[in-house]
């Protein structure tokens, strides 16, 4: 699978909420009406890629997604020493 930064920037904010919460993230927030908005790009590549269902302002986690995810989240901590 070959994403690109603006795909990535979106799993990489679940992995940032899911990091600091140490609880499974399903899905993310993409436009919180206060100026923070994923890349439109970046969701349709991972919609296209079937990493996330997009509804509405939320983009819900697939099966798929969630591997992708953990392994993101294993790679920080394999890299950082945790």
């Amino acid at each position: 699978m070959q994403l690109t930064d603006e795909g990535r920037s979106i799993l990489v904010f679940a992995a940032y909420h899911e990091l600091l919460s140490g609880q499974p993230v399903r899905e993310v927030v993409l436009d919180d009406g206060l100026g923070h908005q994923a890349s439109t790009s970046g969701q349709s590549e991972l919609s296209d890629a079937g990493l996330i269902r997009i509804d509405g302002n939320r983009a819900h986690i697939t099966e798929e997604g969630e591997q992708v995810l953990a392994s993101l989240l294993n790679s920080i901590r394999s890299l950082t020493g945790g």
